[in-house]
C-alpha cells in the first residue's frame, strides 16, 4: 500500500512539473509577442507605446491596429431575416488590423476587450459580429505579413453604459495595447 502511495505521489509530482514547464513556455510566447510590440520604437517609454487614440496606429505584438470611433446605441444587427438583438446596446467598433510581422498571424475578435468609464470589462460578441460584418474578417482570420483587414468588432453593453477604452491583442496571451475612445 505504501509503495503505491509513494509512486502515485512521484507520478503526480512529475505531472505537476510537466504542466508547470508547459505554462512557462506559453508565457514565454507572450513575452516574445510583447517584445515585438516595442521593436519598432526608438527607445520610448513602454507606457507611451501601449496607449493610442481613435485614428492613431497602435501596436501589440505582430499587429498594428487603427480604430474608428465606435457607433453605440445599436439595438439590432443583421437584416430582417437573419439578425441578433442586443441584450442592452451594441457598440460597433471598426478596426483595421495590419500584420507587421514576418509570419502569418491569426486575428480573433474574441481576444479583444472593451472597458466602460467605471473600468467594467466587456467581451466581444462574435455571434453579433457575424451579422454586423459583410465578410468575416474580424471573427477568426489569418493575416499574411504586410496585409491588413478591416471589420467590425461588436460589444453588447448595458443601455446606459459608455465605452471609454479598448484593449486590443494580437493573441489571447499578449499584453495588449490600449486605445482611448474619449
Amino acid at each position: 500500500m505504501r509503495k503505491t502511495t509513494f509512486f502515485a505521489l512521484v507520478i503526480g509530482g512529475l505531472l505537476a512539473l510537466g504542466c508547470g514547464a508547459g505554462s512557462s513556455n506559453a508565457s514565454g510566447g507572450s513575452a516574445d509577442s510583447d517584445a515585438a510590440a516595442g521593436s519598432g520604437d526608438s527607445g520610448g517609454s513602454e507606457e507611451t507605446a501601449k496607449t493610442a487614440k481613435v485614428g492613431q496606429a497602435a501596436r501589440d505584438g505582430k499587429f498594428e491596429f487603427t480604430v474608428k470611433a465606435p457607433k453605440c446605441g445599436v439595438a439590432e444587427v443583421g437584416d430582417k431575416y437573419l439578425n441578433e438583438k442586443a441584450q442592452g446596446q451594441f457598440c460597433l467598433v471598426t478596426v483595421t488590423v495590419k500584420n507587421i510581422g514576418d509570419k502569418p498571424q491569426t486575428f480573433s475578435d474574441s481576444s479583444q476587450k472593451a472597458f466602460g468609464a467605471d473600468d467594467v470589462e466587456y467581451s466581444a460578441d462574435s455571434g453579433a459580429a457575424i451579422y454586423a460584418n459583410k465578410n468575416a474578417d474580424t471573427l477568426f482570420t489569418e493575416i499574411n505579413p504586410g496585409n491588413k483587414v478591416t471589420g467590425v468588432v461588436v460589444f453588447d453593453i448595458p443601455k446606459k453604459a459608455k465605452l471609454a477604452k479598448l484593449e486590443l491583442h494580437d493573441s489571447p496571451f499578449s499584453g495588449g495595447v490600449t486605445v482611448q475612445l474619449g
